[in-house]
């Protein structure tokens, strides 16, 4: 299993890869919990819903199955930038 500092930079690399623009932040929690902060300038004009199904979209490979190395994001926060 990846650990946590490692998990935390792969999360960030995979949501940059599926938002280019994104400015990623991502704050590793107790166990596979994290939390995230994304802005971009591709979220304007989207609700608020659509830009956290775009982030997501980015991570869920990680987030799939019993021995996923993602358990949950705790918080997730999307702004336009």
């Amino acid at each position: 299993m990846i650990e946590a500092p490692d998990m935390s930079s792969k999360l960030k690399q995979d949501i940059e890869k599926c938002i280019p623009d994104a400015v990623v932040k991502v704050v590793p929690g107790n166990g596979r919990h994290y939390e995230i902060s994304v802005v971009s300038a591709s979220f304007a004009g989207l609700p608020l819903v659509k830009q956290q199904q775009r982030v997501y979209a980015a991570i869920t490979h990680l987030m799939g199955g019993d021995d996923a190395p993602v358990h949950a994001i705790d918080r997730l926060q999307t702004h336009s930038s």
